[in-house]
């Protein structure tokens, strides 16, 4: 798997893994289904998405998802999403997405988790990275300014959802 956790001594991030699967059903509500998952999930939809996590993080696949947790706390708290090569023609970018369970919301668990997220990036030879988020996902937003990424621009999906686009540096 290459990485077993990351933490600042807060927050850690470790690969998503079949244990994580009753913690994440039972932590989403309707802000994740909205800004993040794009509908309910479900048990057997959910455990084949993890295996298929499991199976990126073998062979060091283009898409790696993180479970967060807090250090002291068993639970995941939310997920972490890293996407090497999103964007044409860049090869050397990546796509962060996340979300927080609502009871681990509002306490700077996000802005630790995408900054370690971004460590793990630059390691792997990342030297950008994107957070995509809907202009009115307020604390997204915040979560990708408190984390030093800047706007760069506004598009619009192929399903006509408009994205705000922020880049940072690694």
């Amino acid at each position: 798997m290459g990485v077993s956790s990351l933490s600042d001594g807060v927050v850690t991030l470790s690969p998503l893994c079949l244990d994580d699967l009753d913690a994440h059903l039972a932590g989403e509500d309707d802000q994740l289904v909205r800004w993040l998952n794009g509908g309910p999930s479900n048990r057997a939809d959910t455990e084949e998405y993890i295996r298929g996590c499991m199976k990126l993080w073998a062979t060091k696949g283009p898409h790696r998802a993180f479970g967060i947790h807090v250090v002291g706390h068993q639970d995941l708290v939310g997920t972490m999403d890293v996407r090497f090569g999103t964007e044409e023609p860049s090869d050397d970018q990546v796509n962060l997405a996340y979300g927080l369970y609502p009871q681990w919301r509002g306490r700077g668990l996000a802005t630790r988790a995408v900054h370690l997220a971004c460590r793990f990036a630059a390691s792997e030879g990342a030297t950008r990275a994107l957070i995509r988020a809907e202009p009115e996902n307020a604390p997204s937003i915040a979560v990708a300014q408190r984390s030093g990424f800047r706007y760069v621009r506004r598009s619009q999906d192929e399903d006509g959802t408009w994205y705000d686009h922020y880049f940072r540096d690694l």
